[in-house]
């Protein structure tokens, strides 16, 4: 793998080698990836496809913003998003499993949360999910707190600590797989 990658990982906040040594890592073992991504609008699939020869990885995004593409596009139960609406732990891994069905790839990573300004349907701003489906049933999730007591992150934060949080979960990956 080429050592290209440019700013997108210093606005993630996490060195660049980081990233390239990671899609190298699931390259060598062939292990492909692909995304659902709502509030980081697909950030993370442009940190990975930053590094040259990251095709061998990633398979394929979906950007699934709005709530009904998160049913449409990645397949996420439509009774899930009604009862619970798109900010929830079991949506993310709703995503991550379309993305990984949906784009025929081994791993599949789902984000979806609330960056603000604003609070969603009585969620604060700040709160997110990050879920990873990958072999042999593995699963995983990270999650994003509001501030507490204090100003909440701006939208900028919240989501790179969203997609840093993608990339803690597909090291995870690579380090476990043979």
């Amino acid at each position: 793998m080429g050592s290209s990658v440019s700013g997108l990982a210093t606005v993630v906040g996490v060195p660049a080698e980081f990233v390239t040594e990671l899609v190298g890592s699931l390259a060598a073992r062939q292990v492909t990836v692909a995304t659902a991504e709502s509030l980081t609008g697909g950030l993370l699939t442009a940190l990975l496809t930053e590094v040259a020869g990251s095709s061998a990885v990633v398979r394929g995004g979906l950007v699934v913003y709005a709530t009904e593409l998160k049913h449409q596009l990645a397949g996420v139960d439509a009774d899930l998003l009604a009862d619970r609406g798109p900010v929830d732990p079991d949506v993310a891994a709703g995503l991550a499993d379309g993305a990984r069905r949906r784009c025929g790839a081994e791993v599949g990573i789902g984000l979806t949360g609330v960056a603000g300004p604003d609070p969603q349907n009585g969620i604060p701003v700040g709160t997110w999910f990050c879920a990873i489906s990958g072999p042999g049933e593995h699963r995983d999730l990270r999650r994003g707190r509001p501030a507490v007591g204090g100003v909440p992150a701006d939208r900028a934060s919240i989501r790179a600590a969203a997609a840093r949080a993608g990339l803690e979960l597909l090291a995870n990956i690579a380090a476990t797989q043979s």
